[in-house]
């Protein structure tokens, strides 16, 4: 088993601060989402523990090794990132995007063996995606374009993936498709994966962890013990809006 541990993590943007001495430990094998409402700083966090951003202070571990010695090859190999709106030359074609996954273990050059051949194709079926693989990423909608990064993840083979609104541009049958991908990734494959949502009800049904950003409050526990100790019956500031916890539902109030 894999860990990624904060310890007295800080986040926020030159002098803001957004959430302090955060502590938490996720493991492989887990599916955890991160929830919160817009502007709260989910994309903060993950891009922080991604090493996209700055710590404000604090230490981020994996297995117990301080992660800013690692080399930047070392840590491609041990975390994958999807970032919403991310800038990629769109002249790529999807298959071009997705074998970029393979770079940290090709020394950063361009060519593949046979069993990356293998694991690109595979994940190119698994995300749906085969169909597309000569398309330039300019021809793709939102939704293709969402699914080829996300295989670009996979395919980089990490044991930590982090993904930030991995469900956006997505119509319901494809986020479904998604979020089962990402449980088969955690449970076949021993990935550790945290993404944020606003998918609530999925989230919620198919993740085995969450974490909530609320108010100034930091949350992490199992779905389940969430859900019983009543953490999202007031998650919306309405009366209009209740939670079912049988059902693990948001519903309209008649």
């Amino acid at each position: 088993m894999t860990v990624f541990r904060t310890e007295n993590l800080s986040i926020g943007y030159k002098d803001k601060m957004l959430f302090s001495n955060l502590n938490f430990e996720i493991k492989t094998g887990i599916l955890t989402s991160l929830l919160g409402s817009n502007g709260i700083g989910k994309s903060t966090l993950l891009k922080t523990i991604s090493g996209l951003l700055d710590k404000k202070s604090g230490t981020v571990f994996i297995d117990e090794k301080n992660t800013d010695t690692f080399s930047i090859a070392e840590f491609a190999k041990m975390v994958s990132v999807v970032i919403t709106h991310e800038n990629v030359n769109k002249d790529l074609t999807v298959y071009e995007l997705v074998k970029l996954g393979r770079q940290p273990y090709t020394n950063w050059l361009d060519k593949l063996t046979e069993d990356d051949e293998i694991l690109i194709n595979n994940t190119l079926e698994d995300c749906e995606i085969s169909s597309l693989k000569d398309r330039k990423l300019s021809q793709l909608s939102d939704g293709q374009l969402q699914r080829t990064f996300i295989a670009r993840a996979v395919v980089q083979d990490t044991p930590f993936i982090f993904l930030d609104e991995p469900s956006t541009h997505l119509d319901l049958y494809h986020k479904v498709k998604l979020f089962k991908l990402l449980k088969k990734l955690c449970v076949v494959n021993n990935k550790c994966i945290l993404f944020s949502t606003h998918d609530l009800d999925l989230a919620l049904q198919l993740s085995d962890e969450i974490m909530l950003l609320k108010d100034d409050k930091f949350y992490h526990n199992t779905t389940n013990n969430l859900i019983n100790d009543g953490i999202f019956d007031r998650f919306f500031d309405t009366d209009d809006i209740v939670f079912d916890k049988e059902r693990k539902q948001f519903l309209i109030k008649n």
